[in-house]
């Protein structure tokens, strides 16, 4: 399949963040592109209008429905109106819970159009989680979002993170440290290895080597720094070889690291793999929400709401995202694996 064919639904994100900008940005840079994918706008129209009003793309503006996708026309944008924020809440810079409700509107439309075989995949702007946890809803990132979505549990999809030459997948994410080790397990080990592997497979890569992180220090030293590692990553490690999954360790994050042979790690809590990705390529990471059966990604970067506004915002991670679903990589993804 060539990029081309596919079609991607862009949700823009918190409408009063930079999400709806650098949308816009984006898709017009894509649109010059003959080799690129086709995108599709995700928000409330008069958002989007108003950025276009003021980014000077000179592209015409297509409203179009997310179900009866028309062809695709010459420098022309499509958009879906997802109409959810109110005129009178949009105001760009301003932390909000109507602008945390248009946000998982428009990611939930996007994902139907998905669902519907419309589209092929879904690539989300920054959100605020502070804006949509005020509108009511409880909210720890996208991948669970996307499970609720697509009628799975929460632990059924996992992050997968992607930059400076990194692949990451997290067994566990957003809580606290406390909870997040005492509720590592086989299952969470083993369910994101096999998440991340048929992501990769779904992207090209026919036999992903999976290196699996340690819980502790060492990976427990054989159990001089504890036995969660007998007891949970190596018994993980054996049932992924069994099912004719390649895996290295678990070893030591810190060791493991720094082998050039590992496709995805999988990291056991939210900064043992934040951190080496984020230290790589900073906001020029991606992220994927992997195992619900739908190709899901977003920017690794945060909502911008201190520029927000005025047209000052970058869309080359966004531009990494997309390449992301259609390629396998991101733009910044060209460092080499971290040495020791």
């Amino acid at each position: 399949m060539t990029t081309r064919s596919l079609t991607i639904a862009l949700a823009i994100g918190d409408p009063n963040g930079i999400g709806p900008e650098i949308a816009l940005k984006a898709a017009a840079q894509l649109l010059t592109d003959a080799s690129a994918p086709r995108v599709v706008l995700f928000g409330d129209a008069h958002v989007i209008h108003w950025y276009a009003d003021r980014c000077g793309t000179g592209l015409a503006m297509r409203e179009v429905q997310a179900d009866t996708l028309p062809p695709a026309a010459p420098r022309t944008l499509d958009f879906v109106d997802v109409a959810s924020l109110p005129r009178d809440a949009f105001m760009p810079g301003q932390v909000s819970p109507a602008a945390g409700t248009a946000t998982l509107a428009y990611v939930s439309a996007a994902l139907a159009a998905a669902r519907a075989d419309t589209v092929d995949a879904v690539i989300a702007c920054p959100h605020s989680e502070t804006a949509i946890n005020a509108s009511g809803v409880e909210f720890a990132g996208y991948p669970g979002f996307v499970a609720s979505q697509m009628g799975l549990r929460a632990d059924d999809v996992y992050l997968l993170l992607v930059g400076g030459g990194l692949r990451i997948v997290h067994a566990t994410l957003h809580e606290g440290i406390r909870g997040a080790l005492a509720r590592i397990d086989q299952q969470h080990v083993e369910g994101a290895a096999r998440a991340a592997v048929a992501a990769l497979q779904r992207m090209g890569l026919e036999r992903p080597v999976v290196g699996l992180m340690g819980i502790n220090p060492h990976a427990g030293e054989g159990g001089l720094f504890g036995r969660e590692d007998i007891e949970i990553t190596e018994p993980a490690a054996r049932t992924l070889r069994e099912a004719g999954i390649d895996v290295i360790g678990p070893q030591g994050a810190d060791l493991l690291l720094a082998n050039p042979d590992v496709d995805v790690f999988v990291a056991m809590y939210h900064d043992q793999g934040h951190i080496p990705v984020k230290l790589r390529a900073g906001r020029h990471s991606a992220a994927m929400s992997v195992g619900a059966g739908v190709t899901f990604s977003s920017v690794g970067h945060g909502s911008g709401f201190d520029i927000a506004g005025q047209l000052r915002a970058d869309p080359a991670p966004l531009l990494g995202a997309i390449r992301l679903v259609t390629t396998g990589s991101v733009l910044a993804d060209n460092a080499a694996p971290l040495q020791s």
